[in-house]
């Protein structure tokens, strides 16, 4: 059983990968991601190459476009959800039109 460590973050990673692409299953909120995510978690590195304002409309522009992914799909925004949850309000994690109904008994 050679690199267990690196086994079970693996299993972990393709568990979160699988669970974010079933939250995001529309085309358009999937792409509108690609854009917003990147641009998010990039934009620490303005910082070093631009001016800081720059810096925080890309993290605040990157978060709008999930944030309008969201809003398309019908589903919250996964940061939201816990805190949603903890105030115990509704939260809708997967989109109604992609929800698969249970089994009939």
């Amino acid at each position: 059983m050679a690199f267990p460590i690196a086994r079970k973050l693996w299993h972990l990673g393709m568990r979160a990968r699988a669970n974010w692409l079933l939250r995001h299953q529309s085309r358009f909120s999937f792409a509108i991601h690609m854009i917003g995510i990147p641009l998010a978690l990039l934009s620490p590195l303005l910082l070093f190459f631009a001016e800081w304002y720059w810096a925080v409309a890309a993290f605040v522009f990157g978060y709008f476009l999930q944030w309008i992914g969201h809003k398309y799909e019908g589903n919250d925004v996964g940061e939201f959800i816990p805190i949603k949850k903890a105030l115990g309000l509704p939260t809708v994690s997967i989109a109604p039109q992609y929800q698969v109904p249970p089994p009939p008994r």
